[in-house]
């Protein structure tokens, strides 16, 4: 298949990528203009990633809205997710495995208001694993310092977490770095249990999948 490639990256993808569909979801027509819209967070407003931070798509605006009226502060950051974060750990020990760079913004504003909490003794949950990275990653000498830059930080079982107390993450594939991630955050023997019951209940994986709160 010949196709005309002139023009930005941008502009190339635009004119023939696609929304990327996990496997499960099954139809007989290309995605449409629905998918574009659909993946991505309602809050997202920068452009870089070559994949939505899936934890984030099971808000939307209004339970955004109904989580502030009970008091729950929402900070913003951001994470441009690269394809690195997808890649298999193919070496045989862990610590041999090295993340790719990938960009990230703390405001000042996000950095303040997270020691405010901390220091008020609130729990800080995390939206994800990317949310995880860019905010250990930020955090020196136990402040959440304002940063703007790429970060390599690759978490796994024995981190020592310095700044997210919850974590709502997505159920991730085997051989994963985000897998390693939460396993670090919550013990591997609990990790392995929930990951058991999501395979026997049904629960499903990749980029539209189930979520979980840890807490």
């Amino acid at each position: 298949v010949e196709i005309e490639c002139s023009g930005t990256v941008r502009s190339l993808l635009e004119q023939y990528g696609l929304p990327p569909l996990p496997p499960y979801i099954r139809r007989y027509q290309k995605p449409g203009s629905e998918d574009w819209e659909r993946y991505q967070t309602v809050y997202a407003n920068e452009e870089g990633s070559v994949a939505a931070p899936t934890a984030g798509l099971h808000f939307t605006q209004e339970l955004l809205s109904a989580l502030e009226r009970i008091g729950v502060e929402i900070l913003s950051l951001t994470l441009h997710v690269g394809p690195g974060t997808f890649r298999p750990i193919r070496s045989r020990e862990v610590e041999r495995h090295r993340m790719e760079s990938e960009f990230i913004q703390v405001p000042t504003e996000t950095a303040l208001a997270l020691n405010r909490a901390r220091a008020e003794q609130r729990r800080v949950i995390a939206v994800g694993t990317t949310t995880t990275r860019a905010l250990e990653t930020a955090c020196v000498d136990g402040t959440v310092q304002p940063f703007e830059g790429r970060t390599d930080r690759y978490i796994y079982p024995g981190y020592r977490f310095t700044v997210v107390d919850g974590l709502l993450t997505n159920f991730h594939l085997p051989r994963s770095s985000l897998l390693l991630l939460v396993s670090a955050f919550t013990g591997r023997e609990r990790i392995l249990l929930a990951y058991r019951h999501a395979i026997e209940a049904g629960y499903r994986f990749y980029s539209y999948g189930d979520a979980m709160l840890i807490v």
